[in-house]
């Protein structure tokens, strides 16, 4: 088992094998371009360090790219440092693009005095490019070694190696294909003269731009659009950019790139998107940090939410048509499975949270874990024995009367407490001693964090979720429609800030004491809504990684579980947001015209038999069906005109990448 793990690499020339953090070139010694190693020649003549197919030579003849057969690495021989200037003119290459090798077969000779005398050091590189993807780890035998000696072994990952054992390994890269599209319809290599990129956009230099074919490029999967501006044939691709560039480069041939230029236009376009001056920017770039900060706390957990969202709609089904028994151990496992996520969404926001503020990611996952305790539950569900500032006090500590609020299915505590660890950290490592710091600084980060949410920050957002829900009520009572405008309209909001669960409470003692609920009514057009509004993004999205996450949002959030959409999608591309709280305002409009009521808790389309009268169908039923018709039409509609492009993938960003070869060469 452990050989059919690992893969074996040779020295491609003789001489001295050094670790790659020793080679002279920063981008390779970085280990940016991957897992490998270095070699001081002692001879010109390079043999293939491993049997595959030849997938690049470079046309300055100082780089070689192969493809092995069964694993699919991607390993890179760069041959000295430098020497793309030197125009080929110390290399002769005996292999082309598409010639299979076999490990130790000779493709290629340097000339190393040639190299020397033009003042270029004569180190062979060896890198495997696709590192991240297959590579666990590689180990490097150095010293001196002949060519073709065994001089690397590296082990798959897990996904690599079973993959590889079931037969489904992929035989290309991600964007290979997108690659070879976007070149074949720009004209061809031999209609680019060179190639650079932004943070979203390929930028080619076209000899002739008529021979590019806008229409087909713009229509390619993983394309967004295609534009012409500064002499330069612009191909937009979002977030996925490097990716892009990287599979292009890999096809054409280092000699098209440029890194000078693409680190100016890197820098230029990174600029524009800086913090702004100005008092209102200020504003804008805060709440637009503040939501980064939510959606990218949340993406890591968003596929679970939206498969538990589904389950819990399943079992909503199973219930409803009484096929499990809602007090049976089948409904009790299934719910679990479901509910788990939700239940225990602190600890796993809170290590996200930690990774994206820079707290400590397993502290801040045991802070969430407090927060969900047992006894921590049960207590802020206790009965109060006393009220404060409208809060209910259901416990003290040290004497002192408080209130215990309940975190389950909540977020922005953890991520207002992963805040207060990334200040507080650094500080706590500055004052304790190195030797303490191992059990002190998480000792006083658990207790002053944990502490500061259930003592300060719970009790705040009690205080203002308790009267936004007098309020609601208060508007509620003085007209429905209004009501269910301004509720439909803002609920959601209420739920991005924990602020809704003041809510809760009403429409359970609704529900308990008359056996239904107008206020329940409304908040489902809200789940309808955004559900609605992530449809719309699934069907019009050309990008993968897009519709990855909308189309199962879209089922979650009609089963009645909005998170998936809302921040994985809506949230963080802004206007779908507003686009799907206007359909909500609509939705809630209508449900409070017509009065429709609501006998469960089950919201959203799953949950359309919460709408039926138990002494009879009435018009409440009908009602829902028209609301949520016209909640659906309505954020569908303004979602797919005004809420999303594509482009505004582009908003996200993306950290560019060093570039290889043409920064090396």
């Amino acid at each position: 088992m452990a050989k059919a793990q690992t893969v074996t690499i040779l020295s491609p020339v003789n001489g001295d094998v050094i670790a790659l953090n020793k080679v002279k070139d920063p981008v390779f010694s970085a280990g940016m371009m991957g897992l490998g190693f270095g070699v001081q020649p002692s001879s010109g003549e390079v043999v293939a360090p491993v049997s595959g197919q030849v997938t690049m030579v470079a046309e300055t003849k100082h780089a070689i790219g192969f493809t092995t057969p069964d694993d699919h690495l991607e390993v890179l021989v760069h041959l000295g440092i430098d020497t793309v200037d030197l125009k080929g003119a110390p290399f002769t290459v005996k292999v082309a693009a598409g010639d299979d090798v076999q490990a130790g077969d000779v493709i290629a000779t340097m000339d190393l005095a040639a190299i020397q005398a033009a003042n270029r050091q004569t180190t062979v590189i060896l890198a495997v490019t696709n590192t991240s993807d297959k590579l666990e780890s590689l180990d490097v035998v150095t010293g001196a070694k002949a060519a073709g000696d065994v001089t690397a072994t590296g082990r798959l990952n897990a996904n690599t190696f079973n993959a590889k054992r079931q037969n489904r390994l992929p035989k290309a890269g991600k964007y290979d294909q997108l690659a070879a599209d976007i070149v074949a319809n720009v004209g061809g290599v031999e209609n680019v003269s060179s190639l650079i990129h932004c943070i979203t956009r390929l930028r080619f230099y076209l000899k002739d731009e008529s021979k590019a074919n806008d229409d087909v490029v713009r229509d390619l999967k993983g394309v967004i659009d295609v534009a012409k501006a500064g002499g330069q044939y612009q191909v937009v691709i979002g977030p996925a950019v490097t990716d892009v560039y990287d599979a292009i480069i890999k096809q054409i041939g280092p000699g098209f790139s440029n890194d000078s230029e693409t680190a100016k236009a890197v820098a230029e376009t990174a600029a524009a998107a800086q913090r702004p001056t100005t008092p209102w920017g200020k504003v804008k770039w805060g709440i637009s940090n503040l939501i980064g900060v939510i959606t990218g706390s949340m993406i890591p957990v968003i596929g679970l939410l939206a498969a538990s969202g589904i389950l819990k709609g399943i079992l909503a089904l199973l219930t409803t048509f009484n096929l499990v028994s809602p007090t049976a151990p089948t409904y009790v496992i299934i719910n679990a499975m479901g509910d788990s996520v939700f239940y225990f969404l602190p600890i796993f926001v809170g290590f996200t949270a930690g990774k994206k503020l820079g707290a400590d990611p397993v502290i801040m996952g045991i802070i969430g874990g407090v927060l969900t305790y047992p006894a921590i539950v049960t207590m802020a569900s206790g009965k109060a024995t006393s009220t404060l500032l409208g809060m209910g006090i259901n416990a003290n500590f040290f004497g002192l009367p408080v209130h215990v609020a309940s975190y389950t299915y909540s977020i922005f505590p953890m991520i207002a407490g992963a805040w207060l660890a990334s200040k507080l950290e650094p500080w706590l490592k500055r004052v304790i001693p190195t030797v303490l710091r191992m059990i002190f600084v998480p000792l006083f980060e658990v207790v002053i964090v944990s502490g500061a949410i259930l003592l300060f920050l719970g009790p705040i957002i009690t205080v203002l979720s308790t009267g936004l829900a007098n309020i609601i009520v208060w508007v509620y009572n003085l007209s429905p429609a209004i009501s269910g405008l301004i509720i439909g309209g803002f609920y959601q909001v209420l739920v991005i800030f924990g602020l809704h669960w003041a809510v809760i409470p009403i429409v359970a003692n609704d529900i308990a004491t008359t056996g239904h609920s107008y206020l329940n009514a409304i908040v489902s057009a809200t789940m309808v809504a955004q559900g609605g509004a992530v449809f719309a993004i699934a069907l019009k999205s050309k990008l993968a990684n897009i519709q990855e996450l909308a189309w199962p949002a879209t089922i979650s959030a009609f089963c009645g579980v909005t998170e998936p959409a809302m921040y994985g999608i809506n949230l963080k591309y802004g206007r779908a947001f507003v686009t799907a709280s206007i359909g909500a305002a609509v939705g809630g409009f209508l449900t409070g015209l017509m009065n429709v009521n609501m006998w469960g808790f089950t919201g959203s389309l799953i949950g359309f038999t919460s709408f039926v009268n138990p002494k009879g169908l009435d018009f409440s039923f009908y009602g829902f069906l028209i609301a949520s018709a016209a909640t659906i039409v309505v954020s569908f509609a303004l979602t797919w005109m005004f809420g999303f492009k594509d482009e505004d993938a582009n908003a996200v960003k993306v950290a560019p990448k060093k570039r290889h070869l043409g920064a090396t060469a």
